[in-house]
């Protein structure tokens, strides 16, 4: 077998929907005694997990909340890419099992789709946009 690219191999976080982010993040950094750091919008917190992996708690977009009654607590599995990236992987957890639930879609910070795995619970493919480079007040583009 050939060796894998670290970069082509998957990650895997936790994903938490929340009223209060910033709130929760605190709470569970407290547990974890972990400190939260800032995500991938004003609304989004990551907290290392002590067997590795993340814990990421956000505030679920206004126009599609997520309801409590289905639960929002769902595995969300990332890998660098575009949205072809994305299309495939969603096609290869189809033909093992899963159902599509949302998406795909473009947003911001990414392509996403959710699924519903053989089991039913939620999961998020996600392959994150690539990071902006942070410019000194006062640089150009």
């Amino acid at each position: 077998m050939a060796a894998l690219v670290a970069s082509s191999v998957p990650g895997c976080s936790i994903v938490l929907a929340a009223d209060d982010p910033a709130g929760l993040a605190a709470f569970y950094g407290s547990l974890l005694q972990q400190l939260p750091t800032a995500g991938l919008s004003a609304s989004h917190w990551r907290l290392a997990l002590p067997a590795g992996g993340q814990l990421q708690i956000y505030g679920p977009s206004r126009s599609r909340p997520r309801p409590r009654q289905e639960g929002r607590l769902a595995l969300c599995l990332q890998r660098p890419g575009d949205g072809e990236a994305l299309h495939g992987w969603i096609l290869q957890a189809q033909a093992l099992g899963a159902q599509v639930l949302d998406g795909p879609r473009q947003e911001p910070f990414g392509w996403e789709a959710w699924l519903a795995d053989p089991e039913g619970n939620r999961l998020l493919l996600l392959v994150p946009a690539p990071a902006e480079p942070i410019r000194a007040a006062g640089e150009g583009p």
